[in-house]
């Protein structure tokens, strides 16, 4: 740690330290927890709605700067970087009270959350719905592999798959019952190369379960490897859903 660009974390003993009185002195109710990288330069800010992860702070090396990053169900849903501690205070405390991402963004302008990260908000159809958009967009733009375009398309048409979270792993399709990574996967789809077959996987590039000609037969054989009473994907991931 840098003391001339944190001289304030140097005379607390640490970025954990740091923000424990900062916080006592803003009369902010503020539970520090310990962050991936040590005390001295990184620290997490617990929150008390059950499905957010401990906001992440971490600090810059080259100049002053306090990253953070809030995840929540296995994704990052709202990400900033900022050189006023008493900022990262707020954030934590906002963030910890399960503030909505468009009021975090109101309240702290240094804050950052995409589309992707709203649509996870709003719950798990609203992650497969975008998430089947990006990929059916992804296909369009590449005309060159027409074999990936057919098989997004046909996935698409068949309802079971439709409903899982989709993804993509080098043009192999991906389906998985939950929306936060590590996924949960069902099934996965590699599309036909020069003129091979489409071939139905447990996981992306594990072993072959199956073979197709086409991409509507490589669909429908993936569907018969899914477990029975298998619903929509929900929010979570492999190790917590719900």
């Amino acid at each position: 740690m840098n003391s001339d660009l944190y001289p304030d974390l140097a005379s607390a003993g640490s970025l954990a330290a740091a923000l424990e009185q900062l916080a006592a002195g803003l009369g902010a109710d503020l539970a520090v927890v310990p962050g991936d990288w040590g005390p001295l330069v990184s620290a997490g800010i617990a929150a008390s709605v059950p499905e957010r992860m401990p906001l992440s702070v971490h600090i810059g090396a080259d100049s002053r700067r306090f990253g953070v990053s809030g995840r929540s169900q296995g994704v990052e849903l709202i990400t900033g970087s900022t050189p006023d501690l008493a900022d990262v205070v707020r954030a934590g405390v906002a963030w910890g009270r399960g503030m909505s991402l468009r009021e975090l963004r109101a309240e702290l302008p240094f804050l950052y959350s995409d589309e992707r990260a709203e649509a996870y908000e709003r719950g798990p159809v609203a992650v497969v719905e975008l998430q089947w958009r990006s990929m059916r967009r992804e296909a369009a733009e590449a005309p060159d592999f027409p074999e990936f375009g057919a098989l997004v398309e046909a996935a698409y048409a068949e309802r079971r798959l439709r409903e899982l979270y989709v993804f993509s792993s080098h043009w192999t399709l991906g389906l998985s019952s939950c929306t936060g990574f590590p996924f949960q996967n069902e099934v996965a789809i590699a599309p036909s190369y020069g003129g091979g077959p489409y071939r139905v996987l447990k996981h992306p590039h594990s072993d072959v379960l199956g073979e197709a000609v086409t991409a509507e037969e490589a669909v429908a054989l993936a569907v018969t490897r899914l477990p029975a009473g298998l619903g929509p994907a929900v929010a979570g991931t492999a190790e917590r859903r719900g």
